[in-house]
């Protein structure tokens, strides 16, 4: 298992220069000028623009600036925001607990709906169930998440008035922010109404987000059930007279869940990509919000740092992926 570990952890070095670079390349490949956008066009003098292009670094070589930030990650500074002057290392963890809790929620009802769905539709391969199931989810999948959250809005909280449109708790309520989960806090709050207050903030957010995973997941698990299902010792555990919960259940799921696993490793980048549209609509107060507004105001250190840093937490999530699979299926690890 120790040498397993070892050769998964070597991936990570050519992996993380890769994702450096991009991170690096993709805000500069943007059109518009940095300090016009962040400085403004009115009262823009020659010698300012001069001032504040030097100040910020733009005179030096590519190469130059590369090897300032690579060198400031290895040392764990990724710059200082243009806009707010504070590291962007602080306001990533300042509002990352937003997405978390966010994206907790949705890849907890993606999961819990997708793969009892999947194992349904396996176990009824053909008919009513089967077709109704998998024709939902491959809808979740092509429906836009922008023309999707708009739909829920109005339904629910333009015309049923059921759950607010956006943010994460109502004005009414102010308590300290303890952990930076609204859930949590909130339930420490004591206020009387705080935590159901989240809750309904939460519910259309995590239901947008969860919709593509699960219905991703809820495909994969049909698949690799009907893959299982047809196996010798699935038949032979039906003729021993095991009932079918414990025959689909135990034995046919267990042994299908490492193709599962993968695609709920793989939503986890799905959902901080479906993070950035979730954020943005429902104004919910996260690092998919955070981003994009770094990206109008050609915020270059905030996007270039909270983009390595999102994309190091999906290597470290497809990291603990490959562990699962050699805890799982004791082969793996001697490949």
């Amino acid at each position: 298992m120790l040498r397993y570990l070892i050769g998964r952890l070597l991936t990570f070095i050519p992996t993380f220069i890769g994702v450096t670079i991009i991170s690096f390349s993709f805000i500069r490949v943007l059109p518009g000028d940095p300090i016009i956008v962040m400085a403004g066009e009115r009262g823009m003098t020659e010698e300012r623009y001069n001032e504040l292009y030097q100040q910020f670094g733009f005179d030096r070589p590519l190469v130059v600036q590369f090897w300032d930030f690579f060198t400031g990650v290895l040392q764990g500074d990724l710059g200082t925001s243009y806009v707010t002057k504070r590291p962007v290392f602080d306001e990533f963890f300042a509002l990352f607990p937003a997405t978390l809790e966010l994206s907790f929620c949705a890849i907890v009802i993606a999961i819990t709906l997708g793969i009892p769905a999947g194992v349904i539709a396996a176990v009824n391969r053909g008919k009513f169930f089967d077709r109704a199931l998998m024709s939902s989810a491959l809808i979740g999948y092509s429906m836009p998440i922008f023309w999707w959250a708009l739909l829920l809005i109005i339904i629910f909280s333009g015309n049923l008035g059921w759950t607010p449109v956006s943010g994460r708790i109502d004005l009414l309520y102010y308590f300290p922010d303890v952990t930076g989960f609204m859930l949590i806090d909130s339930l420490l709050s004591g206020q009387d109404g705080a935590f159901v207050s989240a809750v309904r903030h939460l519910i259309l957010p995590s239901i947008v987000l969860a919709t593509i995973p699960l219905a991703v997941i809820a495909r994969q698990t049909r698949s690799a059930m009907l893959e299982v299902l047809g196996e010798d010792y699935i038949r032979t555990a039906r003729a021993k007279g095991l009932t079918p919960p414990r025959v689909n259940g135990v034995h046919a799921l267990r042994n299908a869940m490492i193709p599962v696993i993968t695609v709920i490793g793989l939503s986890v980048g799905m959902l901080l990509a479906g993070a950035i549209l979730t954020e943005t609509i429902f104004s919910w107060p996260g690092i998919g919000k955070w981003m994009v507004d770094s990206i109008y105001r050609r915020d270059y250190p905030v996007v270039q740092g909270g983009l390595l840093l999102v994309a190091l937490l999906v290597m470290v999530v497809n990291l603990i992926v490959d562990l699962l699979y050699g805890l799982i299926n004791p082969k793996i690890r001697k490949r």
